[in-house]
């Protein structure tokens, strides 16, 4: 009675149970117990958070949980009404309890007692001081129990509160996928899940790195009457797009703008950057324009990222045309989008504009060139071996109190590496050091990698050791050196025993350094590993480029199994790969060595109908081929293919190797036709041609086309 009257004086009307043998002012827990049971069956069949009652004492234990759910109602409810509040939010409880002696059941127990009789917010007090401790925060059926009371209260909001809250609490300890269950379960309690629970079930699943669970869990919920809004899709296409999976980001962001949802600004930009990163440039500018055209006005952010990702293509004139458009909307381009451009133009070999833009900014009042500005001013100046030029940005980025970083002096190494000046070098090093910034992995690559190419590989892996004994660990990088090198030396042994290292140290192979294995294996004629690789790459999900079919199929002809190297040239278009003239030319080549001259006619002439060009091995070895068995008619044909420059080169060419193999008449049948072409006929043809009409005493062929000739080089 003190209590009832305690919450009568701060404006609460307690609800008493209309049996009279029930006057107090909360509900049995007994009761309360057996009516939520059958709801929470499933959170306590799966919930280890679980407590029995020995059969014997029962009685008595029943009577002592009873007064402690009173006790903790009454202090909960009296801390709650003390304090000042807006009822907006359940206020913080202020209240001793000994949470050792208070059972999980009995926690369930209080809740749904207070949610009953003291109302939605003083159970949710309770509730939300319960659960920081790690006793209750776990416990499954507390989550359930309080919402289904607030499902009682027809407090449908706070429910959601709940359940998205055993969400983020369940996910700490990996039971992500049992919390959501339960809160789509809730909908047979009248629960049905919110967007805002949606949202909040995608985010979490996002962050833990489980994209593709959140994909199941937006459509498991649209099919449970959910409404996604902008904010479920733009989780999953950020998600998507920072694990750089464009071609999922892209077909939940055309859905996305399907619905007419249109994304912000920050949104825009961490798009923008994954696809550019990617080489999805193009789409990404389409994205672009189309999300303006929606209505989003893009920012100086937004401009500056597409304007970099074009730049990265080498798009200069597109990213100059953007830029335009940035100033024409009223925005100024800040250093990030003229350092974007003078690297895009350093990188095109326009060093000379970039460095008057570079000068732009040195003058300009507002802005002044970064670190990163001078970096990109280094890189164009090493590209071209100005090394001069660079040095003396250093020394005036010095001056203009800039200290370089790493990537800097990375930069420069490997400038003066690539022209021999490794003394040089090995100084820069040294200031590195002495002034902050000690080599990393990167600056060991860039001179590592120069001293392979000018063969000093004992010296590399000298450095390489000194490298590890600072601490450092070589990345993708070192290794695709360190691989490669061995691979051209066909040491294929010790190559692998770095493929296996770089694998057990957790660095996932790239399709490039399963190329070089590949094309390695196939030069010595070894398929079955290569073989093994292609299919390995395969099944790690990295797609084969041309080079790494043509490998193949150069391996294949090799080999002699033509079968093999034609099925290998019909999959690429499995993986979206298009035969450049170098994997024509291979097939081709090993074809016509087969003796299958028809099949290498036909791939000939597909390979022109394309607009590719055959290389002069390619075009030289299929008209010598017929030419061999006497077929010079085919072999004019397929020659008069070429434009005239080519036609000239590949016959002078054949006619000198038609000569050299006693095949005078097919030689002299080329030899004419040269000189209706080119009346001024090169004279180390003439001379083979004439050497082997002596030497196989065909005079008259000598003497019929000596006008002829005679005429041409006079």
């Amino acid at each position: 009675m003190v209590l009832i009257l305690f919450l009568k004086s701060h404006g609460f009307q307690p609800k008493l149970s209309a049996s009279p043998s029930h006057t107090s002012l909360f509900f049995s827990p007994l009761s309360s117990l057996l009516t939520l049971r059958d709801m929470c069956s499933y959170a306590h069949d799966h919930d280890p958070c679980t407590t029995s009652m020995h059969p014997t004492s029962s009685s008595s234990l029943l009577s002592q949980s009873r007064s402690v759910v009173r006790t903790v109602c009454s202090l909960v409810s009296e801390s709650f009404y003390r304090q000042d509040h807006v009822r907006i939010s359940p206020p913080k409880l202020n209240v001793q309890l000994d949470t050792d002696s208070l059972t999980h059941e009995q926690a369930i127990t209080v809740v749904a007692s207070l949610a009953a009789e003291a109302g939605s917010m003083v159970a949710l007090s309770f509730f939300y001081w319960a659960i920081d401790f790690s006793k209750f925060r776990h416990f499954m059926r507390l989550y359930i129990v309080c919402a289904t009371s607030l499902i009682g209260n027809g407090n449908m909001e706070r429910a959601h509160e709940v359940m998205q809250c055993m969400v983020m609490n369940f996910a700490e300890i990996g039971r992500l996928r049992e919390a959501i269950d339960m809160v789509i379960e809730m909908r047979n309690q009248g629960l049905v899940p919110s967007t805002r629970t949606l949202n909040c079930a995608i985010r979490i699943a996002c962050e833990m790195g489980m994209v593709e669970y959140a994909e199941n869990v937006f459509e498991e919920m649209c099919v449970r009457g959910v409404f996604p809004d902008c904010c479920s899709y733009k989780l999953i296409v950020v998600s998507y797009c920072r694990i750089g999976r464009i071609l999922e980001a892209d077909r939940w962001l055309s859905e996305m703008l399907g619905r007419s949802f249109v994304v912000d600004n920050a949104t825009l930009t961490i798009i923008i950057s994954a696809f550019c990163e990617k080489g999805f440039v193009n789409r990404a500018s389409w994205y672009f324009n189309k999300i303006v055209e929606m209505g989003l006005t893009p920012n100086v952010i937004n401009f500056t990222s597409l304007i970099h990702g074009l730049c990265k293509k080498g798009s200069i004139k597109q990213a100059f045309e953007m830029l335009e458009e940035m100033v024409r909307k009223g925005w100024k381009p800040n250093v990030y989008t003229h350092t974007a451009l003078i690297d895009g133009l350093c990188k095109k070999g326009w060093t000379e504009k970039a460095f008057r833009l570079f000068l732009k900014l040195v003058r300009s009042a507002n802005y002044k060139p970064n670190v990163h500005t001078y970096t990109a001013m280094i890189s164009g100046y090493c590209k071209e071996d100005k090394l001069n030029r660079a040095e003396m940005l250093l020394s005036r980025m010095k001056e203009q109190g800039l200290a370089p970083n790493t990537k800097t002096y990375t930069t420069l190494i490997d400038g003066h590496c690539k022209v021999g000046n490794f003394g040089r070098a090995y100084e820069l090093m040294n200031l590195m050091e002495n002034e902050g910034f000690p080599p990393n992995i990167c600056t060991y690559n860039a001179i590592i990698d120069c001293l392979c190419k000018k063969g000093r590989v004992h010296e590399a892996c000298e450095l390489l050791k000194k490298g590890f004994s600072r601490g450092l660990q070589a990345d993708r990088f070192t290794y695709t050196i360190l691989i490669s090198e061995h691979c051209k030396q066909a040491d294929t042994k010790q190559a692998l025993v770095f493929f296996n290292k770089m694998v057990k140290v957790g660095i996932q192979p790239d399709i490039h350094m399963y190329t070089t294995l590949i094309a390695a294996f196939c030069r010595q004629k070894r398929l079955i590993e290569s073989e093994k690789f292609f299919e390995e790459a395969v099944m790690l999900g990295l797609v084969p480029t041309k080079e790494t079919y043509t490998s193949m199929i150069c391996g294949y002809c090799r080999d002699g199994n033509l079968n093999l190297a034609v099925k290998y040239f019909h999959r690429m278009r499995d993986h979206g790969c298009t035969p450049d003239s170098i994997t024509y030319g291979a097939l081709i080549s090993g074809l016509c060595k087969g003796f299958k001259l028809e099949e290498a006619r036909r791939l000939y002439d597909n390979m022109m109908d394309k607009g590719l060009a055959p290389c002069e091995v390619t075009r030289l070895t299929l008209a010598y081929e017929f030419c061999r068995i006497d077929d010079s008619a085919s072999a004019m044909i397929i020659l008069e293919r070429l434009d005239t420059k080519l036609w000239i080169w590949t016959v002078n060419t054949l006619v000198r190797k038609l000569c050299s193999e006693r095949k005078v008449g097919a030689a002299a049948l080329f030899f004419h036709r040269l000189l209706d072409k080119d009346r001024n006929a090169d004279r180390v043809t003439l001379a083979a041609f004439m050497t082997a009409c002596y030497e196989s005493n065909n005079y008259a062929l000598v003497s019929n086309l000596s006008e002829k000739i005679s005429k041409g080089i006079g």
